[in-house]
C-alpha cells in the first residue's frame, strides 16, 4: 500500500472489498495495535473493538490502518513526537490539523475512502479544514464512544470524515442507524444565520460568504460578535443563550478556521487559541456541525465553512451540506444526494 510517513501508525490489510476506512488510533481495535498516539501505549493490543468501528465494519467498511493523531487527542497540529508529524498532502510545510490529522491526511492523499475521527473542540473539523475534506461532528452522544480513549467525556464526539458530504452521510447511516433522512427538496425555505465571517482572513471570508449566497432562497441573518461573546460569558448559561440568539434560524454558517492551514512547526500552544476559536463553541452545546471546503483562499489553500444545526438536527445539517456542496462544487466530486 502506498502511504505517506506520519499518516498511519499501524497499517492493516483490508478484509474484503468494501469502502476503505482509516480509523483514528484513539479507537480500540481487537488484535490490532492501538496507541492513542502515545509511546506509553506503543505495544497496546486491545481484546475488543470500539462500537463505532464495529458498526462501520458490519456495514462493509474495510480498515486500511490506524491513523496518526495528536498524542491522546490533546492538540490541534498532529505533530506527534512518537509516530511522526502528520503531513498535509495539499501543502508541504503546513499542518494537517488535529487531533484527527491522520484521518484527514489519509483522505486528502487518497489512502482511504472514509475515516472515523473524534472531535472535542474541533478535532474533526480543524483537520477537515486544513486538508480540504468534509468532516461531521454529530450531536453529542449520537455516535457511541465505547472503546474510544476519552479526552473530556462531556465534549467528546465520534464522527465521520470523507472527501464529500455524501461520504459522511453514508457513514452516519451505519454509525447512527435510524437517523431520519431529510430530502434536498425540503430545504427551499431554509433559514440561515451567518456568524464570525468578519474575524476571518479576507479570502476565507469571501469564500464563506459566497457559499452562503449559494443557498437557494435562503434568508441570511447576521449574528453579531457581541451576541455570541455574551453567550461565551458563563458556561452554565451558554446553551440557553445560543438557543435564544439562533431561534429564528435553522442553521448557522460560519468559518471553520479564520485562516487556511497554518504553517507547521509553530507549535500547538501558539496556535491553539486561534484555531479552536470558531469550533469549540459548538462542542460546548453539543450541536451537529459539518465542516466542508468552500473554495481556494490565501495561498490557494482551501477555505472551510461550518454548517451548524440544533442538537438532534443531524440529518438536516447533512442534507443542507449536500445541497450547498452541489451549488458550489466539491473537490471530492459529491453527487449532491444522500
Amino acid at each position: 500500500m502506498v502511504t505517506l510517513p506520519g499518516v498511519f501508525i499501524t497499517e492493516t490489510t483490508p478484509a474484503g472489498d468494501g469502502t476503505t476506512l482509516a480509523v483514528k488510533d484513539l479507537f480500540d481495535t481487537a488484535g490490532v495495535r492501538t496507541t492513542y498516539g502515545s509511546a506509553v501505549f506503543a505495544d497496546h493490543v486491545p481484546d475488543e473493538t470500539a462500537e463505532a468501528v464495529t458498526r462501520l465494519e458490519r456495514a462493509g467498511y474495510a480498515s486500511v490502518g490506524k491513523a496518526n493523531l495528536h498524542e491522546f487527542a490533546w492538540g490541534i497540529t498532529s505533530e506527534n513526537p512518537h509516530y511522526g508529524w502528520v503531513p498535509n498532502p495539499l501543502a508541504e510545510g503546513r499542518i494537517a490539523g488535529g487531533s484527527s490529522g491522520g484521518c484527514a491526511a489519509a483522505l486528502a492523499a487518497g489512502l482511504a475512502d472514509a475515516a472515523l475521527g473524534t472531535d472535542s473542540a474541533g478535532s474533526i473539523r480543524i483537520p477537515a479544514a486544513c486538508c480540504g475534506i468534509a468532516g461531521f461532528k454529530p450531536t453529542h452522544g449520537l455516535v457511541p464512544l465505547d472503546g474510544c480513549f476519552p479526552l473530556a467525556k462531556s465534549f467528546d464526539h465520534a464522527g465521520p470524515m470523507a472527501r464529500d458530504v455524501a461520504g459522511c452521510a453514508r457513514m452516519m447511516e451505519a454509525l447512527a442507524p435510524g437517523l431520519e433522512a431529510v430530502t434536498l427538496d425540503s430545504l427551499a425555505d431554509l433559514r440561515v444565520g451567518v456568524a464570525w465571517t468578519g474575524r476571518a482572513d479576507p479570502l476565507v471570508r469571501e469564500r464563506v460568504e459566497a457559499a452562503v449566497a449559494a443557498f437557494p432562497g435562503a434568508r441570511a441573518l447576521a449574528l453579531t460578535d457581541a451576541e455570541v461573546a455574551e453567550a461565551w460569558a458563563e458556561r452554565d448559561r451558554y446553551r440557553a443563550q445560543i438557543a435564544a440568539i439562533t431561534e429564528d434560524v435553522d442553521l448557522v454558517v460560519c468559518p471553520t478556521l479564520e485562516m487556511v492551514a497554518p504553517p507547521a512547526g509553530v507549535g500547538d500552544l501558539a496556535l491553539r487559541e486561534r484555531v479552536i476559536l470558531l469550533t469549540f463553541p459548538w462542542s460546548v452545546v453539543g450541536a451537529p456541525v459539518l465542516a466542508l471546503p468552500c473554495g481556494p483562499a490565501e495561498l490557494g489553500l482551501p477555505a472551510s465553512l461550518q454548517l451548524v444545526g440544533r442538537p438532534g438536527d443531524d440529518a438536516l445539517v447533512l442534507a443542507a451540506g449536500a445541497l450547498l456542496e452541489r451549488a458550489i462544487g466539491s473537490p471530492g466530486g459529491a453527487s449532491g444526494t444522500l
